[in-house]
Parts: C-alpha cells; sequence; structure tokens
C-alpha cells in the first residue's frame, strides 16, 4: 500500500490553513469523535512534529485546529532542548517517519523573559533546574535594554532559530534532515492574535 502521508510542505500547508480558521474563529474541530478515538488505537501517522513552549495558551492542535494524530508534540518551556526531547523527536523522525518539525515559539513566553531578566543583571530564577532552563536561553538575549517588551519579541525569533539550528545539527536527527527526510521549520505564535508567523 502506498505511503499517502503528506510531505513536509504539504502538511505545513495544512497547518497554516488550520491555523487561519482558528484566527477567524471557523475551526473545523476535525478528528475528535468518540468513532474516530477507537480507530486510532490501531496506531499513529502523524503529519508533522512540533517542539513547543509548555505554555497553555499554546495547545498546538488548536492552534492549528487539526485533530487526533495529527501531530506528534513535545513541549518544554521555551522549547529547551534536552536528552528526552532528542530522544521524542528522534523516535518521531525515524520510527513514525514523520517529515516535518515545527519548533513553535510564541509572544511574551515567560521563559524567554526570564533569560532576558537574566541577560540584564538579574540572578536566575530558583530552583537551579529552572534556572538551568533559563540560562539555556540567554545567549540569544542581546537587546538593548531599553525596551523590555521588543527585547522579549527578538528573543523569542533568536530563540527558535536557535532550537532549529540546534536540532538540524544534532546526530539523531541530522541524517534525516540531509537525506530530505525530514524538514525543521521556526515559528511564532502570536498571543494577541492568534497568527503562527514563520520565522
Amino acid at each position: 500500500m502506498a505511503d499517502t502521508r503528506p510531505t513536509a510542505a504539504e502538511a505545513w500547508s495544512t497547518m497554516l490553513e488550520g491555523n487561519r480558521r482558528w484566527q477567524r474563529d471557523e475551526r473545523q474541530d476535525p478528528r475528535r469523535s468518540a468513532e474516530e478515538r477507537a480507530a486510532a488505537v490501531a496506531g499513529q501517522t502523524p503529519a508533522a512534529m512540533i517542539l513547543s513552549c509548555s505554555d497553555s495558551r499554546v495547545p498546538a492542535e488548536l492552534v492549528f485546529d487539526l485533530g487526533l494524530g495529527d501531530l506528534f508534540v513535545v513541549r518544554t518551556a521555551g522549547q529547551v532542548v534536552d536528552d528526552a526531547v532528542r530522544g521524542t523527536l528522534a523516535f518521531g523522525a525515524g520510527a513514525l517517519d514523520i517529515p516535518l518539525l515545527v519548533v513553535l515559539g510564541h509572544s511574551q513566553c515567560g521563559a524567554v523573559k526570564a533569560a532576558v531578566a537574566v541577560a540584564g543583571g538579574a540572578p536566575a530564577p530558583a530552583p537551579a533546574t529552572l534556572g538551568a532552563l533559563v540560562d539555556d536561553i540567554v545567549p540569544v538575549c542581546v537587546g538593548n535594554g531599553t525596551d523590555a517588551d521588543a527585547d522579549v519579541a527578538a528573543a523569542v525569533d533568536s530563540n527558535v532559530r536557535r532550537v532549529v539550528a540546534q536540532l538540524t545539527a544534532d546526530p539523531s536527527l541530522s541524517g534525516a534532515v540531509c537525506n530530505d527526510r525530514l524538514t525543521i521549520v521556526g515559528a511564532r505564535y502570536e498571543l494577541e492574535t492568534g497568527a503562527v508567523v514563520p520565522v
């Protein structure tokens, strides 16, 4: 049987169209019935992976107006990557043969705000595990310190680009990227408008 899964470009186009429905409040809310839940027990063939922030205001399936089985989602504060994230994404790219990975940051990200503050001289937040997470983002926080909102907005996009580069070069994913089996893109979700903007 031929693989009917969309290409990375097709999956991204479908996701952006779903996001436009979300913005217009014209959601289709696909694949959410009890019957579709039962059908999904047999296996999964998601069209895309998402690495997004754990912020409760950025639920990927809603933001892209997609349903059960459409997305393989990993969430960490500030999209920070650790071994668990790498392993999970490697499983998605390898075992599940998912062709697209979207690194999705968002406006007003709390982890990025904390990193901007630390870059400006504030102490790292406690506990140490949270401080270490924030420290991972600090190197991309290079604002001028005169406009905190602009500094955070710039750092959100810089952090997305940093994570895309980090994952593209990661040995667990780089083979799939080099062989055109995996495309990695970056984007930002705007809390204020509901829009997903490529970064």
